[in-house]
């Protein structure tokens, strides 16, 4: 047991105590408030001065999929060998023992959505994890969290490469659409009480009727405006929900997207503009989004941007227009919401997992140091 005693405290959930105390029994949250009474068992941290926020999440990353260092035996995001591989698990392919895992809640980041990355139009199965542990099954959080879908030139560079399709928007489309009518069909065989007419198991239709039973997302990866258009079309045909990952240029259609109360994940603002659809690659999406009303979370696309500038991506957007407090919501309450596991973490409440960061100056402060860190309930990390 654990009492962070006299900080500045973020709940996340819109009250700040400038002399608060949190509570940690187990590997949950049971108090917070100020001038809470140290129970006989409990270790007292002093943490005057210091800052005190929920875990930070980040809601897009490929962390453990592309390991540090390593080269193609450490790069597990991609079967690029099939455009449509909905079967694959991001667990099966996610090394815990990355040392980008230790850098990650070293740097106040405590849940992440990792999962395979953008070659195929449906690349696999998104799952969300903690960043501490050696065994993958043990630090899942949610599984499967989404299924990966990519809209755009990944896709069609990708297979154009191996001349077969896609090698065009129309042909992502089509492969996507295809998929989601076969998994359909499925599903409507797979519930006829007559055991003798029903199909052999199809693990990727299994993970696609997920997604039609609104279940979990497609998690979609679009840059550009029109393929942004075109995966919420997609997602209105099937009445199925969708999280619109990247978004790059959503601040040149934030109206639109307002129409469509869009869920949006933003990011990697801090790269290059490496190809045509990033020309419009800017800073001030995220607060233009927000600042309409959206649900906005900031990634920092692991490894395109290293994971522990999650805190220096969502400064950067406040420097460019965005509300401090909502770059702050963008790495923890919001990402938790999207994801669907806000009623376990991002934000300091009796009840959710004890995921705790403790900062010594303020989080979006570049010189700002990470002093101690907890996953459910555990010390990870102590500066």
């Amino acid at each position: 047991m654990y009492l962070l005693k006299g900080g500045r405290v973020y709940t996340m959930t819109g009250k700040v105590y400038e002399k608060g105390d949190v509570l940690i029994d187990g590997d949950k949250i049971v108090d917070v408030g100020e001038d809470l009474i140290a129970p006989l068992d409990a270790e007292v941290i002093d943490v005057t001065g210091l800052t005190v926020m929920p875990g930070l999440i980040d809601a897009h990353t490929h962390l453990g999929m592309w390991e540090n260092a390593v080269g193609f035996e450490g790069a597990d995001g991609n079967e690029a060998t099939d455009p449509v591989t909905p079967q694959l698990r991001a667990i099966d392919g996610v090394n815990p023992m990355d040392k980008y895992f230790e850098e990650a809640y070293q740097a106040g980041v405590t849940t992440v959505a990792t999962g395979p990355g953008s070659a195929n139009v449906i690349g696999g199965q998104f799952a969300v994890i903690k960043t501490y542990g050696k065994r993958i099954d043990d630090m899942i959080v949610k599984e499967p969290a989404a299924i990966k879908v990519a809209f755009g030139e990944n896709p069609k560079v990708t297979y154009n490469e191996q001349h077969k399709m896609p090698t065009t928007r129309m042909a992502v489309a089509a492969l996507l659409r295809q998929a989601l009518v076969r998994a359909q069909e499925y599903m409507e065989k797979m519930e006829k009480e007559d055991e003798d007419k029903k199909p052999e198991r199809d693990l990727g239709l299994e993970a696609l009727v997920k997604v039609l039973k609104r279940e979990i997302p497609l998690k979609a990866h679009a840059h550009r405006a029109d393929d942004i258009f075109t995966a919420l079309r997609i997602a209105k045909e099937f009445n199925i929900d969708i999280t619109l990952d990247h978004c790059t240029d959503g601040h040149l259609i934030v109206d639109e997207l307002v129409k469509e109360n869009a869920k949006v994940i933003v990011g990697p603002s801090l790269s290059e503009r490496s190809k045509v659809e990033l020309v419009n690659l800017s800073f001030k999406t995220a607060g233009v989004l927000s600042k309409a009303g959206l649900l906005v979370a900031i990634m920092t696309d692991h490894p395109v941007i290293p994971i522990n500038y999650l805190t220096l991506c969502a400064a950067l957007a406040v420097k460019d227009g965005m509300d401090e407090m909502e770059a702050l919501k963008a790495i923890t309450i919001n990402p938790a919401k999207i994801l669907g596991i806000d009623d376990r973490v991002g934000s300091i409440e009796k009840g959710k997992d004890a995921d705790i960061v403790v900062f010594d100056g303020h989080p979006l402060e570049v010189k700002t140091k990470t002093k101690y860190v907890f996953i459910n309930g555990k010390l990870v990390h102590k500066a």
